[in-house]
């Protein structure tokens, strides 16, 4: 199978994957003439459901309204709210500020980009 070029293509791969687990083996960057060969995973939002994919993507091009998201939908606040939630739920929350290990100190230590008294700062937040 040929990776999707448009967005019928992704809703055709969404369909005979059923939900089932993916991996993208191959990325090739048509611009400049390289390919990627490895085991890539797709990203938690494109493996949601078709359903699912639409769902948010109307619930982003709203801004985050509800009621907006009510009117488009024709269903109530409720459901809405259900829908949002069970979505939640079934993606992994991404920490966009993740503590730095000890090697991480260590190393921006070592290259001066922190002192001595910040490094031991941030090491004793380790613990």
């Amino acid at each position: 199978m040929t990776i999707p070029k448009n967005n019928s293509d992704w809703q055709e791969l969404t369909r005979l994957t059923q939900g089932q687990p993916i991996f993208v083996e191959r990325v090739r960057l048509v611009e400049k003439d390289i390919a990627v060969e490895g085991r890539f995973e797709l990203p938690q939002l494109a493996r949601l459901s078709l359903e699912d994919q639409v769902f948010i993507t109307a619930f982003v091009r709203s801004h985050g309204s509800i009621k907006e998201m009510e009117q488009v939908f024709g269903v109530s606040y409720p459901t809405i709210k259900s829908r949002l939630t069970r979505i939640a739920r079934s993606l992994e929350f991404v920490d966009t500020n993740p503590q730095p290990t000890r090697a991480e100190i260590l190393e921006r230590l070592n290259r001066g980009e922190i002192d001595a008294d910040e490094a031991i700062r941030e090491l004793e937040a380790l613990k």
